[in-house]
């Protein structure tokens, strides 16, 4: 893929904007392999005038909440890859939707990972952050089956609280808006 200056863009999209040529025509004038690149042009410029015409840096770093508000605004209003990243200034649509799917297979977490692999000055030190963490999660037998006991107790909890919601769910409702509300006076007290 070619890469083209800024000046370049916004002469194409000028000539564009300002001239008779469409973006098929103009693409085959200036040598440019499709015409869809000029589109992305135009799109960028008005949305974000010639500074987003202008490349980024390279590898930047998105956090994860900031991918998850991209994923979030994308479901929500519909809209595209390309209108999603003119909406947020991002200079690379595809990218969204590899965090889409690596949202989808692996959740948030899968979002925080980093690409690539790590310099060789900081392989030593990840090997001891992973034998630290392994150790750290690594649970005694007893201790694994007192949080499954736990973690059984809070569903049982849960299912009668819902069983006794769906028989009646007024008088559920009224039995606990007593509770707040005396809960609510101690702390007003």
């Amino acid at each position: 893929m070619a890469k083209y200056s800024v000046e370049f863009k916004l002469m194409v999209v000028k000539e564009y904007l300002d001239g008779p040529l469409g973006m098929k025509l103009l693409a085959r004038k200036h040598g440019i392999k499709s015409h869809k690149q000029v589109l992305g042009w135009i799109n960028v410029y008005k949305h974000q005038d010639a500074a987003g015409l202008s490349r980024k840096k390279k590898n930047e770093i998105y956090s994860v909440q900031f991918k998850l508000d991209v994923l979030s605004f994308m479901k929500r209003t519909g809209a595209s890859q390309t209108e999603t990243a003119l909406h947020f200034g991002l200079t690379n649509p595809p990218m969204i939707a590899s965090w889409k799917k690596k949202f989808l297979e692996g959740g948030a977490e899968a979002l925080d990972k980093p690409r690539g692999r790590a310099s060789m000055s900081d392989k030593a030190k990840n090997i001891k952050k992973n034998i630290k963490s392994i150790q750290k999660d690594k649970m005694t037998r007893e201790q694994s089956l007192e949080r499954e006991n736990e973690l059984l107790r809070l569903e049982v909890e849960y299912l009668k609280k819902l069983r006794a919601f769906q028989k009646d769910p007024d008088a559920y409702l009224e039995k606990h808006k007593q509770r707040y509300r005396s809960n609510s006076k101690k702390n007003s007290d």
